[in-house]
């Protein structure tokens, strides 16, 4: 069965190149369609086990990747006026299966460590980070509306 993809989201598989020095992987080129414009690019990590979810931004285009470790990856789609209301996307994200999820602005979004390291994960944003007026909401990963369980 093929995923419907929440609107406004897009994929971008990704391809790591090896030889006998190590990989490259290239996430996100300026001259590339997904491409929008550069904020700022930042790393976080999460332990195994651990959820750091939901939250969304009004402004903000996310480009997540994960380079090391692997991820669940989830979306939830809270836009009324959208064409996928409510609808969920998931997305396993490691080297083993490298891509580049882009969310738009009003998506939840968070993600869980599902493998046995920690993970890190690669964001680069289409607005630098407001310390003082931050463009970011959340809400408690487990104890909202959102019909998605991260305990699994």
């Amino acid at each position: 069965m093929k995923m419907i993809l929440i609107d406004g989201v897009k994929i971008k598989k990704l391809k790591v190149i090896s030889d006998n020095r190590g990989r490259l992987m290239e996430i996100l080129r300026s001259d590339e369609d997904i491409f929008q414009k550069f904020g700022q690019v930042y790393m976080t990590t999460a332990f195994p086990g651990i959820v750091k979810a939901w939250h969304y931004h009004k402004f903000q285009t996310d480009n997540f990747t994960c380079i090391s470790g692997k991820v669940r990856f989830a979306l939830y789609d809270s836009r009324k006026d959208s064409s996928t209301h409510k609808g969920i996307n998931e997305f396993i994200i490691s080297l083993d299966g490298p891509i580049l999820v882009q969310i738009p602005p009003l998506v939840y979004h968070g993600f869980k460590c599902i493998g046995d390291s920690e993970a890190i994960v690669i964001n680069t944003v289409t607005e630098p980070y407001n310390h003082k007026n931050p463009d970011e909401y959340r809400i408690d990963a487990y104890d909202n509306d959102i019909s998605y369980d991260w305990k699994r």
